[in-house]
């Protein structure tokens, strides 16, 4: 066999016209290596900057692999692409697979030209759902995940109250006053678009600086990499203890979640919403440096709360607004662009009408607005209200990002419409006449770390100017991930393509993960199709046994199966109660003895366990109390969220099933039996607020064997019901 020189040494630098070219380079290294390791080929890294474009170049030759780009994104992007299309590995949330003996292969030379400037990635509200305890390592990981994948602007929020609080502490407001305000890690991302206020506060000296620290960490390695970080703005929401110091202000209390939750907004029209705004970014950039992107976002999910409902005066006011919004942030830097997330253009149409948005916008520079089209997803497949694009005619000359939210609170059950994230809305945008000044493409999912095959195509899509042949990209996505591809896996997509993954579900969930007794079918597509798909995944375990990242995939998707059946289960008992009782205690037994091997399958998963997402809380606190304040925080968002938003996040996690899923079903059952009612809301804040630690369970030896015999006796539940 051919012997191969671990070498990564020769970096090129030619037509360079970015800051710290060495710098960036070394950065890609740094990638590429923490990905793959020693390579056994040599390499060339170069930079050739092209104005207005994402471009890569990939050549091969008896002296190694030379790659070119518009950027160390694009660099890190060509590396990856080249190693995909060797079917030599990938990059994943749950695991890298990585085969260096197919760099013997050479690959063709190509010249990958995007259609977009730029690369969009994250929600603001991923850094609740997922994000909100990340540390550095977890953080360095997921830089690298958008570099491999081509991602140049994400959203980098870390750090936004540490400024905030510097901000208000110069105007006069006590730590007492603004901790008053302040929400726990996970919930900050609806107090900072004015949804919500003091729930799980206070936060400490330490937090802020630690966020502090790993916000520096980020900036940096983002922008070294070629990124436009999109970093946070003033949006006008403040404590209601300004008033305080500012007794002639105007307030205005916003509500949310059916009045359940209450903020406090601060008017642009007033001269101290201009001074606070431009303070923000002084004191941003002071810490951070210098940026481009600023994200301002002020009505999300909301009425517009201090409009008349006189049109022309209401479209006066929004103009205004826009115009005031803007100036804060180009005060405090003249070269800012603003970002606004577009949520609501396609939620809230009927708020948000032609002419509302045309004024909101009017004042502010084309080239200093940026429209983020969330949610083109649910436009086409939910709302089926038409693309944004078109409605609101290329969004008055401003710049946009075309995006889609691929999920909802994190939730882990199957779906979306893989074909339409392949082509659907990519293809008619990129043809519309009413484009206007698109520059980017990207994603905005609500939670990471599942359903990772529609990122990886969605990645891919977003450097693809042509149609995606989906059935092709399917077959090289499984040979990259488990190094082969077996005929039972083209019934495994074909089966989901015909259910969870032809389809588009707004929250996708099983009624196990409903509070007991409250609906009677959950929303996930499964049909037949869906359980011959996984049947014939698991088919496949005798030839890709040995590979980690079908073991965890079969992990996945035996309790995405365990999961339909327990629906079956749970209406079946239902049906049965009153009638009979010696079927039903067996068809109880079957749903717990299915809901614990499930829970003690997903121990052996990377990321869908509870005790991780509560282990990643606890590290941040420096006392004890601290650590169990984080920790009430992070069981929180994942069940009661507040409430009233209960079960949103729906995870489909280890610990969360046997301790906080499956109990509530057994008081369910046990208090129909004797007659008396349960008290769910009482037992439920128990469990947030006061409950500690997980019960334990032991992961199975050999997964594959347990997950092939559950998927067997998970089967055989039909014949019982």
């Amino acid at each position: 066999m051919k012997r191969f020189i671990f070498i990564f040494a020769l970096f090129v630098i030619q037509s360079i016209s970015a800051q710290n070219p060495e710098e960036t380079l070394r950065e890609v290294a740094g990638v590429i290596q923490r990905f793959v390791g020693k390579i056994p080929i040599e390499m060339s890294l170069s930079i050739e900057k092209e104005e207005g474009k994402d471009v890569f170049e990939l050549t091969e030759s008896e002296k190694g692999l030379s790659i070119k780009g518009s950027s160390g994104v694009a660099l890190c992007r060509g590396f990856y692409h080249s190693l995909k299309n060797r079917n030599a590995g990938i990059c994943s949330w749950s695991g890298n697979r990585i085969d260096k003996l197919a760099f013997a292969t050479k690959t063709k030379a190509e010249r990958v030209v995007s259609p977009f400037q730029h690369h969009y990635y994250l929600n603001v509200v991923t850094y609740g759902y997922s994000m909100p305890y990340w540390d550095w390592e977890r953080w360095e990981r997921e830089i690298d995940w958008m570099a491999l994948h081509g991602i140049d602007m994400p959203l980098a929020l870390v750090g936004n109250e540490a400024i905030s609080a510097r901000v208000w502490r110069k105007l006069g407001l006590t730590d007492e006053e603004i901790n008053a305000y302040f929400v726990g890690p996970a919930h900050l991302p609806w107090m900072r678009m004015g949804n919500i206020s003091g729930i799980d506060s206070p936060l400490s000296h330490s937090w802020h600086q630690g966020q502090i620290n790993l916000q520096h960490r980020i900036l940096k390695r983002m922008k070294a990499l070629g990124m436009k970080p999109v970093c946070p703005g003033f949006a006008g929401f403040v404590p209601k203890a300004l008033q305080r110091l500012f007794p002639e202000i105007k307030l205005i209390e916003t509500s949310w979640g059916n009045n359940s939750f209450h903020n406090w907004m601060l008017p642009p029209d007033q001269e101290l919403f201009h001074r606070m705004g431009k303070m923000f970014i002084e004191e941003w950039e002071k810490e951070f440096g210098e940026n481009e992107y600023y994200l301002v976002d002020s009505f999300n999910e909301m009425e517009l709360p201090f409009f008349p409902k006189d049109p022309d005066e209401r479209y006066e006011l929004l103009a205004n607004y826009g115009e005031q919004v803007y100036k804060s942030i180009s005060d405090g830097n003249p070269k800012a662009t603003w970002v606004m997330q577009g949520w609501m253009f396609g939620y809230q149409r009927s708020i948000w009408d032609f002419k509302t948005l045309q004024a909101l916008l009017s004042r502010v520079p084309d080239d200093k607005m940026l429209l983020l089209d969330l949610a083109e997803d649910y436009n086409h497949c939910f709302w089926k209200n038409g693309a944004n694009w078109e409605y609101y005619e290329g969004f008055f000359n401003k710049q946009w990002i075309y995006s889609v939210i691929p999920n909802m609170g994190g939730k882990v059950a199957m779906t979306g419409d893989l074909e339409f994230y392949a082509n659907g809305g990519r293809l008619e945008v990129l043809s519309s006449p009413n484009k206007g000044k698109l520059v980017g493409f990207g994603f905005a999912p609500e939670g990471v770390e599942n359903n990772e095959v529609i990122y990886e195509l969605l990645a891919d899509a977003g450097w693809a100017e042509s149609p995606i042949n989906l059935d092709e990209w399917l077959l090289q996505y499984s040979m990259c991930r488990y190094g082969d591809f077996v005929p039972s896996m083209e019934k495994y997509w074909k089966g989901l393509l015909q259910s969870a993954y032809g389809s588009f579900t707004d929250h996708p969930r099983f009624i196990w993960q409903f509070r007991p007794g409250t609906v009677k079918n959950g929303t996930v597509c499964t049909n037949d199709n869906y359980y011959a798909a996984i049947e014939s995944f698991a088919e496949a375990a005798s030839v890709l046994g040995d590979s980690e990242l079908y073991r965890i995939d079969l992990i996945e998707m035996v309790a995405q199966y365990i999961s339909g059946k327990l629906e079956m289960l749970i209406r079946a008992i239902e049906k049965n109660e009153k009638e009979k009782e010696g079927k039903v205690d067996f068809l109880k037994s079957r749903f717990i003895h299915l809901f614990l091997g499930m829970d003690r399958l997903l121990e052996s998963h990377p990321n869908h366990r509870l005790e991780r997402w509560i282990e990643h809380a606890r590290k941040h606190g420096s006392t004890e109390q601290e650590k169990m304040q984080y920790e009430k925080n992070a069981r929180r968002i994942v069940t009661i969220w507040g409430p009233p938003v209960d079960d949103y996040s729906a995870r489909i996690w280890s610990g969360l099933i046997r301790d906080y899923y499956l109990p509530r079903w057994i008081n369910y059952f046990d208090s129909k039996c004797i007659g008396r009612s349960f008290d769910f809301e009482q037992w439920e804040r128990y469990w947030v607020e006061d409950s500690k630690g997980l019960s334990k369970v032991t992961p199975y030896v050999n997964t594959i064997e347990a997950c092939l015999k559950l998927l067997k006796e998970a089967k055989e539940v039909h014949e019982h019901v």
